[in-house]
């Protein structure tokens, strides 16, 4: 079956990957910003892209590729099945000394994602999800949170999301706002169940959130994009509009809340 020996590839391919990425980590990496205000990227990305790149595409050659570290090109639009890479995300958290940054792996089929892993490996942490399958950290099958309540709900979000513009009545709801660097950590700690909740609002990569948003869902949870559409991966811009991703009960009362603006 295609899906599970898709994520047996992914996860070896992440813990070879995690293996380079630690010879970089805390030992003051080479860095500089993109163009464009695009963030910054180190040696390690590099590294990592690349190693990921060989060894998948080289196991699964009729797979398109997209990974925020190498340059897009179109082709990958007509392929039924690609990896959706992010070798280092949340790269501030890694050039911090932060341990909270993670190797995002997912593949997907015509639009959805059937393969993901989430591996942190500075704490050797590794999320999975194959659709249908369950999700699971490590041995352990994870499960999304069952509040039904938004007062004091815990929610992974940066700051700015909270502004209220954001919001209906300009009114942000009363929840308890933690933060993490990596959008794919955010949503695997939400998949875990322990936090209840995460929200980004701007236009999202789709590396950052692909193998995390299969993580969400398989864990008996809900991702969609701001206005509650269902995600859908491979667009030519590699954009989706946003994430709300919650337990099945909060995330309806999240997504009333939020401003259509």
């Amino acid at each position: 079956m295609a899906q599970g020996r898709d994520l047996a590839l992914l996860k070896d391919a992440a813990r070879g990957a995690g293996d380079i990425a630690r010879r970089y980590f805390r030992r003051d990496p080479e860095a500089w910003a993109k163009p464009g205000g695009a963030g910054p990227v180190t040696e390690a990305d590099l590294a990592v892209d690349k190693m990921l790149r060989e060894e998948l595409t080289g196991a699964r050659p009729d797979y398109g590729w997209l990974s925020e570290e190498t340059p897009d090109s179109p082709a990958r639009l007509e392929r039924d099945r690609l990896f959706i890479v992010d070798p280092i995300d949340g790269t501030r958290a890694f050039i911090d000394g932060d341990p909270t940054w993670a190797i995002s792996l997912a593949v997907a089929e015509r639009g959805r994602v059937t393969s993901a892993v989430v591996y942190l490996p500075a704490r050797d942490k590794l999320y999975a999800a194959e659709a249908g399958h369950g999700a699971w950290l490590g041995e352990r099958r994870i499960r999304a949170s069952a509040r039904d309540a938004l007062e004091g709900a815990t929610v992974l979000a940066a700051r700015p999301t909270f502004e209220p513009w954001h919001w209906k009545d300009a009114a942000p709801p009363p929840v308890d706002r933690q933060f993490r660097s990596s959008l794919a950590y955010r949503l695997s700690l939400t998949g875990e169940g322990r936090f209840d909740a995460m929200l980004t609002l701007r236009a999202t990569w789709e590396w950052d959130i692909a193998a995390g948003s299969l993580i969400v869902a398989e864990a008996g949870g809900v991702a969609t994009d701001r206005r509650l559409v269902p995600l859908a991966f491979n667009n030519p811009g590699a954009q989706v509009n946003g994430v709300v991703a919650a337990g099945a009960r909060l995330h309806p009362l999240l997504g009333a809340r939020l401003s259509a603006a």
